[in-house]
């Protein structure tokens, strides 16, 4: 928490719930990344390319912030292997199939549309996150 910067959290905040609010406006449809994502990789027929366009915008998105001159934040992921990184996505990949959803949807648009569904998930991954530092950091840790 050394490096927070109230400002560009509201902002980059600001500008997601805008995104989201505009993406049901414009296509009525949530902005759930592990759904759309997920449509991929069984597309339906006309149903894919708008799909695409919302990942290559994810990825592309950073792409340009630094051809424009921005700076990406220093990113490390603190494993002892790659194997020990993939596991990890795959079981985060589960979890959202097991969920119904991934954060993005449940956090941003499905509380923000007061779904229980989405609330009770918000909760639990919520909680998880608490347990989990806790155990790591002051059980497990030096």
């Amino acid at each position: 928490m050394e490096n927070f910067t109230p400002l560009s959290a509201l902002i980059g905040g600001s500008l997601i719930g805008l995104s989201a609010v505009l993406f049901m406006l414009l296509n009525g449809r949530i902005a759930g990344v592990s759904g759309i994502a997920g449509g991929l990789i069984a597309p339906v027929a006309g149903d894919w390319q708008w799909r695409l366009a919302f990942v290559l915008g994810l990825i592309c998105g950073p792409l340009v912030f630094m051809a424009l001159g921005g700076q990406l934040p220093d990113i490390q992921f603190p494993v002892s292997s790659p194997f020990a990184l993939a596991a990890a996505g795959l079981i985060v990949g589960f979890g959202t199939r097991l969920g119904g959803g991934c954060t993005s949807g449940h956090g941003v648009c499905g509380v923000s549309r007061l779904s229980p569904r989405s609330i009770v998930a918000t909760a639990a991954f919520m909680f998880t996150g608490f347990a989990t530092v806790y155990i790591i950091r002051h059980l497990l840790g030096p």
